[in-house]
């Protein structure tokens, strides 16, 4: 495969890299980032669940603690 970088991001990885591990350092910082914007996604798409599903779980969390009271009354008695 061949790919072609502006020259400033060779510059950077001519100082960077050792001599002859260009293409280690371009896969790992391709790994890196694709880890990252993965992980990114995941966290985006639980913010938008948990927004669009709160009136719902706030729901069943106040449900739960009414139940949970009871409970507790009963045992004490």
């Amino acid at each position: 495969m061949r790919y072609t970088l502006p020259e400033e991001t060779v510059d950077l990885l001519d100082r960077v890299a050792p001599k002859g591990r260009r293409s280690q350092l371009i896969a790992t910082a391709i790994t890196y980032y694709v880890g990252r914007t993965r992980r990114g996604m995941v966290r985006e798409r639980l913010r938008e669940g948990a927004t669009l599903r709160a009136a719902r779980d706030l729901a069943v969390a106040e449900e739960w603690a009414t139940l949970e009271e009871e409970a507790w009354r009963r045992r004490r008695k």
